[in-house]
Formats: structure tokens, sequence, C-alpha cells
């Protein structure tokens, strides 16, 4: 265990297991969203591409509430959890899910009362800001729960608890596909509502996802939550929690509000342009999410060993993970490229469209590859070992200062090409790969959080 690699195959096991069950429970996470992609897809190019400026906003949710307070409740659950304090676990967990759900309230009262400002600030097309104002009234509800289950799915993962997430996403996804197959055709006596159809059918998933997963969380035999841990102070748990957390908030605020701005700045070009990068994009989320997820594993087995007092295993976690990441990067980008006409085949699109959304899609399969190492090196191994501020400090310098500031220069100044723009938008991942390298491997980021 001390060499310069892992041989220990408990180590692969683990690192393996927590990376497909997150993975698993994104992809189906995820899928929620493919499935109103490619229904509305199938019902007009309008409805498709205002669906995908909302779920901007959801994504912003996402990296705020589930990527920000979750990941870092997740870092203070892992560490007290390998030191056996399974109290101090209970109150962080009550933590997070205050705040995420003050997210979602927050989210969906300004979501619900004015939509058609919200999504005025993400395109000038008429007619897709007047579908997405519609779909936005109805999936905004759904922020109200959204945060509060996925959070708490999360935290129950840095207790070993895996399977609950993809269950509960699976059921979510079925509800989904349902809903939409009936309420945006109007299938089976049901009434026809389009891209309000999939909204309604989004929230009745949600709804059903946060019941199953708060029964769950109260009756599971591995850490069942208590009434008492949501009611006891939380002075000393809560300056620890902000401090690890709020930089992890930060991270996901920037990291969301450049994608809201990467919509932002696409939106004020062509419909087809707006179309395409939400095919391109909704499919990079689908086939990252074994590499993101090892973003997760990451931090819960780093976290662990450093709440166990296992010091002397880092090194070797750290670097043979890094292996791991970028092995993991070359079989997406393989998998991304090789999927491209098979996936372009199920939409009923323009030949521009169709063109766009081909040759972003090539761009992501570079910049993967990239994004597979550098996002849980950053977020996984050093946020995991207790150092939260470096990924904030990277999506403040490289993701608005570099990508966005170059996309929106190439758009509204140069008026360079479409595909330009959006290379420019992803330019970060590449960027962001030196200075990781840099600091994991000079292994400063090894920090004890727990209280004795």
């Amino acid at each position: 265990m001390r060499g310069f690699l892992v041989k220990d195959k408990a180590f692969y096991r683990e690192f393996f297991w927590l990376t497909a069950m997150m993975a698993l429970q994104n992809l189906l996470s995820y899928s929620v969203n493919l499935a109103d992609n490619m229904m509305l897809g199938q019902y007009d190019e309008t409805s498709l591409a205002a669906s995908s400026i909302v779920n901007q906003i959801q994504y912003l949710l996402q990296m705020t509430s589930v990527n920000g307070l979750g990941s870092g409740g997740v870092i203070l659950i892992a560490q007290y959890w390998g030191k056996g304090d399974h109290e101090s676990v209970r109150r962080v967990i009550a933590l997070t899910m205050k705040f995420a759900l003050g997210t979602g309230v927050l989210f969906c009262a300004i979501c619900v009362a004015a939509p058609e400002a919200v999504v005025g600030l993400l395109t000038t097309d008429q007619a897709v800001a007047a579908e997405a104002a519609r779909y936005l009234r109805v999936i905004g509800v759904t922020y109200l729960v959204f945060p509060l289950q996925a959070s708490l799915v999360l935290c129950l993962r840095g207790v070993g608890v895996t399977r609950l997430g993809p269950v509960v996403s699976l059921v979510s996804l079925a509800l989904n596909i349902i809903g939409n197959w009936l309420l945006i055709y109007g299938n089976c006596g049901a009434p026809e509502l389009g891209i309000e159809g999939a909204a309604w059918a989004s929230l009745a998933a949600r709804v059903v996802e946060v019941s199953v997963v708060l029964v769950f969380a109260v009756r599971n035999s591995t850490l069942p939550l208590k009434l008492s841990s949501f009611l006891a102070p939380d002075a000393c748990f809560l300056k620890d929690f902000l401090r690890v957390s709020l930089p992890v908030v930060g991270e996901g605020v920037t990291f969301g509000v450049a994608n809201i701005f990467q919509i932002a700045i696409l939106g004020r070009l062509t419909q087809p342009v707006i179309a395409a990068n939400s095919i391109a994009v909704t499919m990079h989320q689908i086939v990252t999410v074994f590499g993101f997820g090892t973003a997760n594993s990451s931090s819960v087995m780093i976290g662990r060993a450093i709440g166990s007092g296992r010091m002397d295993v880092l090194k070797s976690y750290a670097r043979t993970m890094q292996l791991l990441y970028v092995g993991i990067g070359l079989a997406t980008c393989a998998v991304l490229f090789l999927s491209i006409d098979f996936v372009l085949g199920f939409y009923a699109i323009g030949d521009e469209t169709r063109m766009l959304a081909a040759e972003m899609m090539r761009i992501l399969c570079f910049t993967v590859v990239c994004s597979c190492y550098q996002y849980p090196c950053m977020c996984g191994i050093i946020a995991g070992g207790g150092n939260t501020m470096f990924a904030f400090v990277m999506d403040v310098v490289f993701t608005l200062g570099v990508a966005i500031i170059g996309a929106a220069l190439s758009a509204f100044m140069f008026g360079w090409p479409p595909l330009v723009t959006f290379a420019l938008l992803k330019s970060d991942q590449v960027l962001k790969c030196i200075p990781n390298a840099i600091v994991v491997n000079r292994f400063r980021w090894a920090r004890d959080l727990t209280r004795g």
C-alpha cells in the first residue's frame, strides 16, 4: 500500500463500485432530461430549444445544492465516518438538507413567480422564450424537492449507502417517460400539452423520488436519521460546514453560471445553434457520467482514509487515481465519437442543426479526455482531502476569466463562426489540466477536518 501505485485489489473494487453507482445514478438522472429532450425533439424544434434553455437553470441548481452543498457535506461525512463518529455524521447530513431545502425554495420562488423574466436573460428568440416560460412555470416547482432528495442521496453515499440513488432514479425515469408519452403527444385520451406536458411529467417523477428517499433515510439500517439530529444546536458544525462547503458552493455556482452564460451567448445566435448545443451537451453529460463519477468516489475514499488516520496511503491513492482518470477519459472519448451518427438519428432536425451538432460533439471528443482528468483531480482528490478552495479559484480564473470572456468576444465582437465560439467555451477544460496536475502531485492538500 505504500508503493508508488496501489496494489490492493480492495482499493480497485471500492473505487469502481462507488464510481459505477454514482455514474449509474447520474446517467439515470440525466436521462430524465434526455427523455424530455428527445421526446420534445420529436415534437418540434422550438420545444427542444426551449427545454435546453430551462435545463441550464436546473443545472445551476444542481451545481449549487448537490455538487455544492451536497459535495461539501460529503467531504465532512466521509472523514467522520472513517473516524467512526456516527452522531456527527447525522448532524452534518441534517445541516446539508437544511441548506439544500433553502436553496430549492429560493429557486422555486423566482422561477415560478417570474418565468418570462428568467428565460428572457437567456434568449432573445421570442418563440423559444414563450415555450421556455411555459415549461419553467411548472418545472420550477420541482426545484423545491429535487435538491432535498439529491443532496440526501449523495450524503448517504458517504456512509456506504450506494444502491439507493440508482433505484430511485430508475423509478423516476420510468415515470417521466410514461408521463411524457401521455402528456406531450396526448396519447390514451390525455390532453396534448407539448412542452408543458413534459414539465408535469417531470414534476410527478420528482415528487415520487423525494418521497421514497425520505422514507428510506429514516428506516435504513446503515445510518437511520433521527429527528433529534435536525433539532440539535448546530453552532460548531455550522462553522465547519460553511468553511468546507462555501468554497464548493462557490465552485458549483461559478460553473453553473458559466453554463448559463454559455446558453446566453449561443442563445443570441440562431435557433439551429441553440438546438445543436442542446443535443451535444446532453450527450456529453450522458457519456461523462463515469468519468465525473470518479470525483465522488475519490472524495469519499480520500476522506475516509484521512478520517481513519491512514495518511500513509494518500500518495499511492492519488497516483493510482490519476492513471485511472486518464484511461476512463480515453474510453469516454471513443464512446462519444462512435455514437455521433447513432444519436443524431433519433432527432427530427434540419440539416444545419444536424451538422452543427455533429461538429460540436467532435470538439467534445477532445475536451472530454481533459475533463475526465482535471475534474476528479480538483473535486475528488484535492477537495476530498480538505482543500475545497482550489476548485473555486480554478473555475473563476479559467471558466469565467478565460472561456466565457473568450467566447463572448468571439460571438459578439469578432463574429467568428459558432463552432469557434463553442470551442472557446470548452477551452477551460483543457487549461485546468496543468495546475491540477501540479497541485495534486505536490500532496499538500490533505487536511483532517474533524473535531475531537
